[in-house]
């Protein structure tokens, strides 16, 4: 593992890098990000090291899965602190330019459906057709072995997952649990957009997420349990997007018996926060 890692910002390069490692018998793990890295990301990169000899951290503002009025151009770009953070963690940082991405020309859209439709899609169409993307680019120009995704973007797990099995793209998709402050706040590069009062009431959305659970182990029907919890968020001051219960693993409408995962996002000020607990 290099103490320093290596930047590389083409795909030439990267494949380049990868057929090195691969004449060694490495195995390879990919690690995507937008940046702004927190102990999130790098309990991911820690995972992945436990699984390859050689971790790539792709750092790639994706613009596709931005809309217009979202907060792309503001997003947090912080290259030099993420180098200093992956240091003794990571081998190889991926920060290609948008162009090398999305060159003059290119005109490929994937259309999904499964644990695409719903929730986040009924608030951002967009999103997943750009993360299916750029993720698909990504797993292609790196040809890992394993990439790593964290729960806290849980229909972004179930998506990515389907989107490589459908595709057969031959790659294991691992995730990570969600790492959260001390009084539940799931970590995220927007948490940097809240004011000190906007802090303060974020907990609420994971407190309400983990009553309801408790309410549906206990009997609640889920579908009064997550009304419940909207209210709550609501009440504490947040615009709540929605707040579902899905089945945990194809995040169908649930039915009797079948694993749950409760799912919302809410704005906080101009912030939009996701979580989800499991039941």
């Amino acid at each position: 593992m290099n103490q320093n890692p290596t930047l590389i910002d083409s795909p030439e390069q990267l494949r380049a890098m990868v057929k090195v490692q691969r004449g060694k018998d490495h195995k390879i793990a990919l690690v995507p990000t937008m940046g702004a890295l927190h102990e999130g990301h790098l309990a991911l990169v820690r995972q992945a090291r436990s699984l390859a000899q050689t971790v790539i951290v792709s750092i790639f503002v994706n613009p596709t899965q931005f809309a217009p009025n979202e907060d792309f151009s503001r997003y947090p770009r912080t290259l030099d602190r993420d180098t200093e953070l992956l240091a003794g963690l990571a081998d190889v940082i991926y920060v290609p330019a948008v162009d090398a991405m999305y060159p003059k020309g290119f005109a490929t859209k994937i259309v999904l459906e499964g644990p695409a439709l719903g929730l986040e899609s009924d608030f951002r169409p967009h999103f997943f057709s750009g993360v299916a993307i750029v993720v698909s680019k990504l797993f292609l120009q790196s040809g890992a072995d394993y990439a790593l995704f964290g729960e806290k973007d849980y229909q972004q797990l179930k998506v990515v997952t389907r989107l490589a099995a459908d595709l057969d793209i031959p790659i294991q998709i691992v995730p990570g649990e969600t790492v959260r402050e001390s009084d539940g706040l799931a970590l995220s590069s927007r948490n940097r957009y809240l004011s000190p009062d906007e802090r303060a009431i974020a907990p609420v959305i994971h407190q309400s997420l983990v009553q309801a659970a408790a309410d549906i182990r206990t009997g609640t029907e889920p579908g009064i349990a997550t009304e419940r919890a909207s209210k709550a968020i609501s009440a504490a001051g947040l615009r709540v997007d929605y707040v579902a219960a899905r089945h945990a693993e194809d995040l169908s409408a649930p039915t009797p018996g079948v694993p749950l995962r409760l799912l919302a996002a809410a704005w906080i000020g101009g912030t939009r926060l996701i979580d989800n607990v499991p039941v």
